[in-house]
């Protein structure tokens, strides 16, 4: 079974279903990507998976425990991180103070992990003192994954983490998603720029209208001709 996962997953907003029964899963040390078109439920299914959304049938587990009745904020004592695609950062505050505020569960010295985003994200370093809004999106988006990997998670979950960024940006976010993934942490990823996206998953999930259409390894769905003609534009 995976370390996470969302089976048989309905549910929706308003009494309308936006799921409809797909299933999501993944393992420390994986990095699985959900990908599909607009309005598919990609970032709905995140959002199940978090407790930000009541599901009205189905059940998430996380490393065999039924997580259904946790709010957000205890999904993150268990070991969750999530980084929403907006408003995930703290635009008044010092990119320092950002990562302070990621570790506010925590009751033990924290400096030891601040050093070690500091190490995956140089230009956090450099750059501790500024405030967060006066950075780059891409910057910015640095400081949100950050944030987020200072409660230490088992997973962390990313919504869009390349929206809005350059192509430089988008690969040498990848890449440190990757050094995030080979330290053992579980990483579920939803991502407009699917084949790139696929191209660093193990995992892939392709929804179509909530529902699973495709799912396999990140090299099988990018050579599988069906998938590239009707997702990555052939």
């Amino acid at each position: 079974m995976s370390f996470l996962i969302g089976r048989d997953m309905v549910g929706g907003y308003g009494g309308a279903n936006i799921l409809n029964g797909c299933t999501i899963g993944v393992d420390k040390g994986e990095i699985a990507v959900i990908v599909g078109p607009n309005g598919a439920g990609k970032s709905t299914a995140m959002k199940a998976l978090f407790g930000m959304l009541t599901l009205s049938s189905g059940e998430v587990l996380m490393d065999g425990q039924n997580i259904m009745h946790l709010k957000p904020q205890e999904r993150v004592q268990l070991g969750m991180g999530f980084v929403p695609q907006t408003a995930n950062i703290f635009t008044e505050m010092s990119v320092e103070e950002n990562l302070e505020m990621g570790a506010f569960i925590r009751r033990d010295d924290f400096s030891d992990t601040m050093e070690q985003v500091f190490t995956l994200f140089p230009i956090l370093k450099e750059k501790r003192r500024q405030l967060a809004g006066e950075l780059s999106g891409g910057q910015r988006q640095q400081v949100a994954v950050g944030r987020a990997l200072m409660t230490q998670p088992k997973l962390l979950m990313l919504d869009e983490p390349t929206a809005g960024v350059s192509p430089i940006v988008m690969d040498e976010l990848f890449d440190r998603i990757i050094e995030i993934a080979r330290t053992g942490i579980a990483i579920l990823m939803v991502e407009q720029n699917a084949r790139q996206a696929l191209e660093i998953a193990d995992k892939g999930y392709v929804l179509v209208q909530g529902e699973n259409r495709f799912t396999d390894t990140g090299k099988a769905l990018l050579a599988d001709p069906e998938v590239r003609q009707a997702f990555l534009g052939g």
